[in-house]
């Protein structure tokens, strides 16, 4: 997490020096670029790490040896493996840090195998030091808990998948 403290203080640092733009990057991979340009003056850009993504193998198609065409119904097996069944997605609706449970060490809202009706509270994200309790807009089980406890969420990121048939 960043203390904004100390975000401020570099751009007041910045703002007193002949300095035109900073850029540091922490252990965990976070960066903040501090610039004062014309069109960016006290601008802060901030970009968290991603993690990758693996990359899927390419699908392999075999040749007919006497025309040097693709075989029918050869290498359709080795395309990529069918998609799991997506439930339906409860999605953050808005930046903030994501909380399973009301309050430290007490149970958590829900988890997976737990039954969920629409409009009950899942989970909290604080938002400006402002708790707001998330409901589920679906009912069914959870399949799903995506989140980290704790952790920042982006708006629109996916937390829970929750099956309406389960």
């Amino acid at each position: 997490m960043i203390d904004l403290r100390y975000v401020k203080k570099l751009i007041e640092m910045i703002d007193e020096s002949s300095v035109d733009s900073i850029e540091i990057t922490s252990d965990k991979g976070i960066k903040i670029r501090i610039s004062k340009s014309p069109q960016q003056r006290g601008a802060v850009q901030v970009a968290a790490p991603m993690p990758l993504a693996p990359l899927a193998a390419p699908a392999v198609q075999r040749l007919s040896p006497a025309q040097g065409v693709p075989a029918v119904g050869e290498g359709e097996a080795a395309a990529a493996p069918s998609p799991k069944p997506a439930g339906l997605e409860v999605k953050s609706p808005m930046v903030g840090t994501f909380y399973k449970s009301p309050e430290p060490g007490a149970k958590a809202y829900v988890s997976v195998g737990d039954r969920v009706s629409k409009g009950q509270i899942v989970c909290i994200i604080e938002a400006m030091k402002i708790m707001n309790e998330i409901e589920s807009e679906y009912a069914g089980v959870v399949r799903e808990v995506l989140a980290q406890d704790a952790q920042p969420v982006e708006y629109g990121q996916v937390l829970f998948t929750i099956d309406p048939n389960g």
